[in-house]
């Protein structure tokens, strides 16, 4: 019955976020895959690909399938960026914990963290007395944790304007034959109705390859941006709640 009070007493595991970030991007993109398979068991993607004759589709795929991959490392570097910050939290929250921040806080892991961390110790070095504000140095950590996050919208935004692109080259194909077009002439209503068509399927399919890598970008980089405010949230905390506080008595205690 005690064990049962504990565990219901206890606190969810805060490091979780951080460790399901790479396994929601993996999930996500495992069911993507499964829905390309599906689609090119279908000839569906064949399709698409032999009625572009523009083959603006296949560039969106491949510009996609780059994405997805910078998509990956920055997730796993955020992950790992987690990781650091719940083990920096184990040890400064441990009853000698405030013993890591000596020699530069060199028993810590590891990470954007720590190097936050040692930032602050090597402040609080330099300042004589005070409160030791951070404000500065949190502005650095959240651009460093953000890196090159802002890819994912660049990425997002080339996508959609290849789709319209496609879907403008799409109609000047469709409607150029207009403009020579002779109605008593059958072969050539046949053969313009025949450039119409193709024009046509230039401009959905590509509009369609381009919306869809948008979305499915967009959904990529929100989970990433999601975790990492979620890392830099968890080092704020740690920060204020176990760093400053120990370096702050440090400088205010005579020598």
């Amino acid at each position: 019955m005690t064990s049962m009070i504990g565990a219901v007493s206890a606190p969810p595991s805060s490091d979780a976020p951080e460790r399901s970030v790479l396994l929601l991007w993996m999930i996500f993109t495992g069911l993507s895959v499964f829905a390309a398979v599906l689609l090119w068991r279908y000839g569906l993607i064949h399709l698409m690909v032999s009625s572009d004759r523009t083959y603006i589709s296949s560039v969106i795929a491949v510009l996609y399938i780059i994405t997805c991959f910078h998509c990956f490392l920055r997730t796993r570097a955020i992950a790992r960026e987690g990781d650091v910050a719940r083990r920096c939290r184990a040890v400064l929250s441990a009853p000698n914990g405030a013993r890591a921040l000596e020699s530069d806080a060199r028993a810590l892991p590891v990470g954007l963290v720590t190097d936050h961390i040692r930032s602050l110790v090597e402040k609080a070095k330099a300042q004589a007395t005070g409160r030791i504000d951070q404000t500065l140095l949190l502005r650095s950590l959240a651009d460093r944790l953000r890196g090159s996050n802002g890819f994912g919208a660049f990425a997002s935004d080339t996508l959609m304007k290849l789709g319209l692109l496609g879907t403008i080259i799409g109609f000047i194909i469709m409607l150029a034959p207009i403009a020579t077009l002779d109605a008593a002439d059958k072969a050539a209503m046949k053969s313009s109705m025949g450039l119409m068509s193709d024009g046509m399927a230039v401009a959905m399919y590509t509009t369609l390859a381009g919306l869809v890598g948008s979305i499915l970008v967009k959904i990529q980089y929100y989970m990433l941006d999601a975790a990492t405010q979620r890392v830099f949230s968890d080092a704020v905390m740690l920060t204020e709640t176990h760093v400053t506080p120990a370096l702050e008595r440090r400088i205010g205690t005579p020598q």
